[in-house]
């Protein structure tokens, strides 16, 4: 397993980790930010598959096929499919989802493998906030096909609270029967950090008001 240290270190050098005035997507207004929009080289989207392709394999999870949602998702689920080969030797099938239903050509809403009753499925995410966008990956995943979702990972848990006092990623393992796994977490970048950084204590600050129990 790669080091959650130097992930921290990977995440910084490729401006997707960056601190300062943010508002997330539900609103709360945040010290710091994840954007893994801004993993745009070979070398970033490489690196980032064998994290991921290493949680994978060291969670245990038992699957049939990898999605990625649309559309970070995408990428997300390819690489982490490539690394999985590359280097553990696993032939991992992954497909995603489109944003609009296609009506011509082959159809349909998802590219890729196409899932069977029976399956087990895990997603491949970037970071869950509120969690909306894994419960419709859910939805459609279970409009498809009879499959089981197993399993979420994500590169970053924010440690924050969902609809209730809960962490999202809490919220959706107790809603949905689904175990969740992350690189690493908030306060493993806490931790990485001198004490008495303000960067942290903003952090510190904005985990007490908004942190999942």
């Amino acid at each position: 397993m790669l080091g959650k240290n130097d992930f921290i270190d990977f995440m910084a050098e490729a401006g997707v980790l960056t601190f300062g005035d943010f508002t997330t997507k539900s609103g709360r207004k945040t010290p710091y930010f994840v954007n893994t929009g801004n993993y745009k080289t070979g070398k970033h989207i490489s690196v980032l598959g064998d994290y991921y392709a290493d949680l994978v394999v060291s969670s245990g999870e038992k699957f049939d096929a990898l999605y990625g949602p649309a559309y970070k998702g995408i990428t997300l689920a390819a690489a982490t499919a490539a690394s999985l080969y590359r280097n553990h030797g696993i032939v991992a099938p992954y497909f995603f989802n489109r944003k609009e239903v296609k009506d011509h050509g082959e159809g349909g809403s998802l590219i890729g493998y196409k899932p069977e009753d029976g399956d087990k499925i895990i997603i491949i995410e970037d970071v869950v906030t509120a969690g909306t966008a894994v419960r419709e990956s859910l939805q459609l995943l279970e409009s498809v096909a009879d499959v089981s979702v197993t399993a979420l990972f994500v590169s970053v848990d924010r440690m924050e609270r969902g609809t209730g006092e809960k962490s999202t990623l809490d919220e959706l393992k107790a809603d949905n029967g689904i175990n969740v796994y992350s690189i690493i977490n908030a306060r493993d970048i806490i931790d990485s950090f001198p004490e008495g950084d303000e960067r942290i204590v903003k952090m510190e600050e904005y985990l007490a008001q908004y942190g999942g129990r």
